[in-house]
């Protein structure tokens, strides 16, 4: 039972308290590899650009204007005047030099795929710089506006990662002013953020962020006053969040969607699942909306395509495959399977939303030997080809462009179990032009014969439940990355 513990005390001292389960072995950015060091990047870091996460337009943040030489080059003008939390001036010498550093050989850094795609940059005037790809990289500009931060080289050159990890300074709209390595970082509002900035000003004084590994406990301190803000709240226990009168939950879905993967290119050896009407008969076999409504609940929807809603290229005018179990046991048996089949199915997490997608098959014949593992295993099983069919989860790393998810699964690598040929071509086609029109046309082509195909059965979005204290406005966005400069007090 939760117990909500009186008025909240941090509107009146500003200051607001959140938690998360994960401790950050290092506040250098480009040494981590975890969502938690995403939050922190964007409060402490600009990048060049910015994308708007409600518009999705890209606007100009340490770069004053940018350009789109050719496919491969991109121009630059940085800000006058943007000062470093040390109180630094940026120069576009900072930024050649962050692009410079990250392009070196043997720097360690674990964020490689934001930078792999850049050949050098060069100071082209006092404010001027430009950027070249190795080549054309239509991700390029998404890249350049979340996760290519600019640093203060001078700094940086002094202190190296070790400084950074622990005495980030950046020209976010956030400085950090105290770290407790596990266990607390302090953030305090930067008075001197630059007031053209598309991130807006922050509203909120402080910020303390806690590590709390255990959810049950964060929870316990969001009642008792001592939090403001959780996320990933399981939804039984944001069920229980919700009758508490000082608190809020809000549910929002998240580019993480579930869905099945049939072996249709039979890399496994041969299966039931290389022929078009046993996938259709899976697709028409499983009640997706009962699942999403009453299982994983929170706002989870339905997908029909192999990608999430929201991505750029992300067409939902594909084929759509409601329940039907009728039509299902009909497609087994013109299949050749009147009496459905036995086979192996692979998956490593959410047991509780796999058991009602078992029972429906199991309701039109197809019997499953389920095998549960980690997902590094699983998906070197079904990489090494020995996996027919398997339930799997994809995030994109919260990157909005289908490039994220459809072409890491169906563009002829290491995770493409259908090997359809058109759909490598048109996929490579959306890849090989910085032109949207000509990415979306391309795009278009590839979801629908894939679903057409029946190559997955998207399933549902995975939902990510906030909860926090009713004196916060806040806003949650599908990318999973809160941005507490938007954040300001009722």
């Amino acid at each position: 039972m939760l117990v909500s513990g009186g008025a909240f005390a941090n509107k009146a001292n500003d200051t607001l308290n959140v938690a998360w389960e994960r401790e950050q072995p290092t506040l250098d950015y480009y040494y981590q590899n975890s969502r938690e060091g995403i939050i922190i990047n964007r409060h402490i870091w600009d990048c060049l650009l910015w994308l708007d996460p409600a518009s999705g337009e890209f606007k100009g943040l340490l770069a004053k204007s940018y350009k789109i030489i050719d496919d491969k080059t991109f121009e630059f003008e940085i800000r006058e005047g943007v000062k470093f939390h040390d109180g630094t001036t940026l120069t576009a010498d900072d930024v050649v030099g962050t692009i410079s550093f990250l392009t070196k050989e043997g720097t360690g850094i674990l964020q490689n795929q934001p930078v792999a795609w850049i050949d050098r940059a060069e100071k082209t005037g006092p404010n001027t710089v430009r950027i070249y790809a190795k080549d054309t990289t239509p991700l390029a500009l998404l890249y350049l506006s979340a996760d290519i931060p600019i640093y203060p080289m001078a700094y940086y050159d002094k202190v190296g990662p070790e400084g950074m990890g622990v005495k980030p300074i950046g020209t976010g709209p956030y400085k950090v002013t105290s770290v407790e390595p596990g266990k607390r970082i302090v953030f305090e509002r930067n008075s001197d953020y630059f007031k053209d900035s598309p991130k807006g000003q922050p509203a909120i004084g402080k910020i303390v962020q806690r590590t709390i590994p255990d959810v049950n406990t964060q929870i316990v301190e969001l009642a008792s006053g001592n939090l403001d803000w959780i996320f990933k709240v399981p939804a039984d226990q944001a069920e229980k969040i919700e009758t508490l009168p000082n608190l809020v939950v809000k549910p929002a879905s998240t580019m993480r969607i579930g869905y099945l993967t049939f072996d249709a290119a039979g890399r496994s050896g041969e299966n039931p699942f290389q022929k078009l009407e046993v996938r259709q008969a899976v697709a028409h076999a499983i009640d997706r909306p009962a699942i999403a409504d009453n299982i994983v609940r929170g706002g989870s929807t339905v997908v029909h395509s192999a990608c999430y809603p929201d991505q750029f290229g992300c067409t939902q005018d594909v084929t759509k495959y409601d329940y039907d179990p009728a039509k299902a046991k009909a497609l087994l048996a013109k299949a050749g399977y009147p009496d459905g089949f036995t086979t192996d199915m692979y998956a490593y997490r959410d047991r509780s939303f796999l058991e009602p997608i078992i029972g429906y098959l199991s309701a039109i014949g197809i019997r499953t030997d389920l095998r549960m593992g980690k997902y590094a295993a699983t998906r070197d099983a079904i990489r090494s080809s020995k996996v027919p069919f398997a339930f799997m989860t994809w995030g994109s790393g919260s990157v909005p462009d289908v490039d994220a998810i459809t072409a890491v699964f169906f563009g002829g690598g290491p995770d493409d179990t259908s090997m359809d040929a058109d759909v490598q071509k048109w996929l490579a086609e959306g890849a090989g032009t910085m032109d949207s029109a000509v990415r979306k046309a391309a795009y278009t082509k590839a979801l629908r014969k894939i679903a057409d195909q029946a190559y997955w059965l998207p399933l549902f979005t995975y939902p990510t439940n906030y909860a926090m204290t009713k004196d916060l406005n806040w806003t949650p966005t599908a990318d999973e990355i809160p941005r507490f400069f938007t954040a300001s007090w009722q």
